[in-house]
This record gives structure tokens, sequence and C-alpha cells, in this order.
């Protein structure tokens, strides 16, 4: 399995210490998919929490708040459904329908091996409003939710034409573009973007059908018009002050939409948890 080779080779080399521990705790979990094995990262010890990455990342992307959370929590961190390191079979159904049909699954599956009634939940970016739409759905097994620099929950999905999609998964390959977008994440990237970061924004693209999937998610049209209505579980908000990605009116969309749930941190990007792991746990812990 490609997937798993590639994700063990991973927890073995890459330059950054914490993204190899986490990728040492993923477990392939046997679900009721026909994907085939799945990836989830396990760690701490407590009351269970599902962590939801963004668009075209992975489960390394928590590698920084994951030790700050597992003294008092166990975290379970799956790849999503066409992302990350996950199996990518060519008839998968990459939208937001498919994500969130996987994520049910995962839910139950998180319950049953934790031994809890409830879970709570974690969302960055894209992985906010699938975090989101999954409270919506699941209200009961879903205690309360922490959104980090939500996107999609305002708008409305925007499918790329045939073809397009194609040739803007191919781009979003190309090293160059790979090294912009990691950039624009971080509040200093001239201070925190080095190899080790830039390597695991790209480590999971050698994954099989990687711009397959992709192409198809955005042909889908990607998440849009989530936030409304908003789930009845607690819920609080963080966004970075320095925010390059998730700016202008959507960013004014959403402020307006989620109103006194949030809290904004200074010399912070697109990317509370990265940027500032310690606060992000603190709100969370608090």
């Amino acid at each position: 399995m490609a997937e798993r080779q590639l994700l063990e080779q991973a927890a073995e080399r890459l330059l950054d210490p914490q993204a190899r521990a986490i990728a040492s705790a993923v477990q392939w979990w046997e679900l009721p998919l026909p994907a085939g094995p799945w990836p989830v990262a396990v760690v701490g010890d407590g009351a269970p929490v599902l962590l939801l990455h963004g668009f075209d990342s992975s489960h390394l992307e928590f590698r920084r708040l994951a030790p700050l959370l597992a003294p008092h929590a166990q975290l379970f961190i799956p790849d999503l459904y066409g992302f990350g390191f996950c199996p990518r079979p060519a008839e998968g159904d990459y939208s937001p329908r498919g994500v969130l049909q996987h994520l049910e699954v995962l839910v139950d599956a998180v319950l049953e091996r934790s031994g809890a009634s409830s879970l709570g939940l974690i969302g960055a970016s894209m992985g906010g409003s699938a975090a989101v739409e999954l409270a919506r759905r699941r209200a009961e097994q879903i205690n309360r939710l922490l959104l980090l620099a939500p996107a999609g929950l305002t708008g409305k999905p925007m499918p790329v034409p045939p073809l397009l999609n194609q040739l803007g998964a191919r781009f979003l390959g190309l090293p160059a573009i790979r090294r912009g977008l990691c950039r624009s994440a971080f509040s200093q990237p001239d201070r925190d973007v080095g190899p080790a970061e830039l390597e695991i924004a790209s480590v999971h693209l050698a994954c099989p059908n990687w711009s397959g999937a992709l192409a198809a998610f955005a042909g889908s049209g990607g998440f849009g018009g989530c936030g409304l209505p908003l789930p009845s579980q607690p819920l609080q908000v963080l966004y970075g002050a320095d925010d390059r990605i998730l700016r202008g009116t959507p960013r004014r969309e959403a402020q307006a939409l989620l109103g006194e749930a949030i809290r904004e941190l200074s010399d912070c990007g697109h990317l509370p948890h990265i940027d500032q792991p310690q606060s992000v746990a603190e709100v969370w812990l608090g």
C-alpha cells in the first residue's frame, strides 16, 4: 500500500521532529468503507477529541498542537477523505458529501474505541466548515467545537469546470506554487518557513491519485455556505490577525455570522494551531 509506505518513511525521515512523532502515532483503521484501511493519528489520554485539517493538507498540520492537548485528552486526527495520506480509489466521491459521509463513520469508530458517548471537535480552515456540518448531523455525539480560521462558512460552492480543475490540481503541485502557498499561511514566513515546513506541505503529494482526487473536489465546488444554521453546541472561534488567506468579504461575512464567539490572535496567520499553538491549547483547555 503506497500511502502507508510513504507515511512510514515520513515518520522516519521528516525534518521536523514533531511531524515525525505524529506520523509515528498513525493507526490504520479498518472502516466500513470501500477505500480500505484509514490513517488516524491517535495520541494522548482522556476525553476524545476529533481534529480536522484543512484543504490539501494532512494530520501533520496538528503537530504542534497535539503535544499540548495530549496530556488532557485523547486526540484522534484523521486524514480527510481525498486528502493527506488516505487511499484514493478512482471511484471515490471526492466532494463535501463524500468527506462528511466518511467523517460520520469516523465519529462512530472514535466513540466505539474510546468508550465515550460524545466527543469534542476542532476544525481548521476547510476543516472548520466540515466540523460545523458534522456537528449539525451528529448533535448528540459532539459536545463542543473550536474553529481555527474556518473557511467556507459563507458564500456558496464554486465548481471548477472540467479540465480546468485538472489543470488547477497540477498547478498546485508545482514546487514554486507550494512554496508560495505555504508562506502565505504564516504570519512571519521569512522567520518561520524553512525546509521543514515546505517538506510537510508537500510530502503527501506523492500519494497515488493525489491530483485526481483534488481535481474532483474542485469540480464539486468544495465547501461553501456551511455556517447556517450554526450548531447548537458551545462554539469558539480563533482567527489570526495576520491571516492573508481568509480576508476581505469572506472574513467580514464570517465574523458577522460568528459574532461574539470570535477571538483574534496577534502575530498569527491562517494557521493558529501552528503560529500560536499555546494560545489555541489554552482556549480549548480553559
